[in-house]
């Protein structure tokens, strides 16, 4: 089985990290949808990371059904079985998710975009959203904390920790941990556990966001 993407994505890394979690072997094939766009274009023509090369040869993409087809294979869940904190993990998933979504968004905006063309209304809007999503996160975990070691840790926990690191290695001025404390200390207790530290974002090979303060 083989994992194909750069691990500076929230979303290639949160595939990773799930599959350690559930005791998958797999090899990592760091490719970038940029620098290495063709060689990745032969593995799937869509070019999303990330990517999953199956056992029996099946192509999967999309980090969620990666995840899901993980889970199903290792017989497993990394969510909640029950109602109350199935719930609860899916509105912190969501939050964690939507923050990615949105710094994703300020990186493309500002490293893809020509700057003549960069739409500042626009950047404000996102940066907003990716605020509120962080600042909702922080209280859901400052309300009902999270569980931060490997037996225990969900989906929707592993999901925060990945959405604040993403921010804070990509960003010129990283959102300050007082702003978000809950969240802020989860995240590092969670990067010290030995699937995130076996499974680092790449910062080498980060795309800078020049010029970018947030307002």
């Amino acid at each position: 089985m083989r994992l194909i993407g750069m691990l500076d994505s929230p979303y290639v890394r949160r595939t990773a990290i799930a599959l350690r979690l559930l005791d998958i072997p797999f090899e990592h094939d760091p490719l970038s949808v940029f620098r290495t766009f063709d060689q990745f274009s032969r593995i799937n023509p869509v070019v999303k990371a990330p990517t999953l090369v199956c056992d029996d040869g099946t192509v999967l993409m999309d980090s969620g059904l990666i995840i899901d087809y993980a889970q199903t294979l290792a017989g497993r869940s990394l969510w909640p079985t029950e109602l109350a904190p199935r719930t609860r993990a899916l509105r912190v998933a969501g939050l964690a998710l939507a923050a990615c979504e949105k710094a994703v968004q300020i990186v493309y905006e500002l490293n893809v975009r020509p700057a003549d063309k960069v739409h500042a209304p626009w950047l404000d809007r996102v940066e907003r959203q990716m605020r509120a999503a962080f600042d909702a996160l922080d209280a859901e975990i400052a309300r009902h904390p999270l569980v931060a070691d490997e037996p225990g840790l969900t989906q929707a926990g592993l999901d925060a920790a990945i959405a604040w690191r993403f921010m804070q290695i990509k960003r010129e001025t990283p959102i300050a941990d007082a702003a978000c404390p809950a969240l802020a200390a989860f995240s590092a207790r969670a990067e010290a556990l030995p699937a995130f530290a076996q499974t680092p974002p790449d910062e080498n090979a980060n795309v800078s966001t020049p010029g970018y303060k947030a307002p």
